[in-house]
């Protein structure tokens, strides 16, 4: 029964949709890595994309980023008190902000503001034919279409992380006044406790979830079929494969630089 299954290969057909789904995404992500390197390069495109992706998120952002640093001193201060260790809250919020929730919560921001734009901008040309017409043209829609947004997320989410955990260690400065801890004791912790280590893992992953965002958001866009509705769908797998990656992701750098 079994044998026959396999040859008939009825056991294995759930797996040719996902396996189909990764080969296509592996693919547009090549083509889409060369062609950054050849021309024509469409500068005013990516120049758009990071001012639509960079200066359009910069308020939920810096929002984000505040508040995290600002509740997790909060909540620390309970637990450091116990041990009388209150002027450590400089060194966790810090240390906490640039390796993990910065990159983060910035990326996940980042997905579902603008990779859910992309997804469903590119899904909407999708659906109405005008990436058909592109081609028709003699235009590549990845070099047109794909590389601006790669390109402009590669550059804006990274410098993005850089604004949320400045605001966040920021917002966690407001609530050590508030404890009675002095300025100095407080910027002198948080700055002493980062290390090459700490940055670097900073900036490595939001540069590693702006590749997933944007690719993520493109894929989903350009594979488009079934009208708006079809446009609604693609937006939300778009965000929710996303959000999964960045999680994954960041566990995966977070393992290699704790062994490093």
């Amino acid at each position: 029964m079994v044998a026959s299954l396999i040859k008939g290969g009825c056991l294995f057909d759930f797996l040719k949709a996902p396996v189909q789904r990764f080969q296509d995404f592996v693919v547009l992500g090549g083509r889409a890595a060369v062609n950054v390197f050849r021309g024509p390069h469409y500068t005013d495109d990516t120049f758009l994309q990071m001012d639509i992706i960079g200066v359009g998120s910069l308020p939920v952002c810096v929002m984000t980023g505040f508040f995290t640093g600002a509740v997790m001193a909060q909540q620390m201060s309970r637990a450091l008190a116990t041990y009388g260790a209150t002027g450590q809250i400089g060194q966790i919020v810090s240390l906490t902000l640039v390796r993990e929730l910065g990159p983060v919560l910035t990326a996940l921001m980042i997905a579902g503001r603008n990779g859910s734009g992309i997804a469903s901008e590119l899904g909407s040309m999708k659906v109405t034919e005008q990436i058909d017409a592109m081609r028709a043209l003699g235009t590549d829609p990845i070099q047109k279409l794909v590389v601006p947004r790669l390109l402009a997320t590669a550059v804006v989410l990274p410098l993005l992380t850089i604004i949320a955990d400045f605001m966040g260690i920021l917002g966690g400065f407001v609530i050590a006044l508030t404890l009675g801890i002095t300025p100095d004791q407080y910027w002198s912790t948080a700055w002493r406790s980062l290390e090459f280590n700490d940055v670097g893992q900073g900036l490595l992953k939001p540069f590693a979830f702006a590749i997933v965002i944007s690719l993520v958001g493109c894929y989903y866009g350009m594979s488009t079929t079934g009208g708006t509705q079809g446009v609604g769908r693609a937006t939300t797998q778009a965000v929710v494969v996303s959000s999964i990656w960045i999680i994954v992701i960041t566990f995966f750098i977070g393992r290699i630089f704790v062994n490093l």
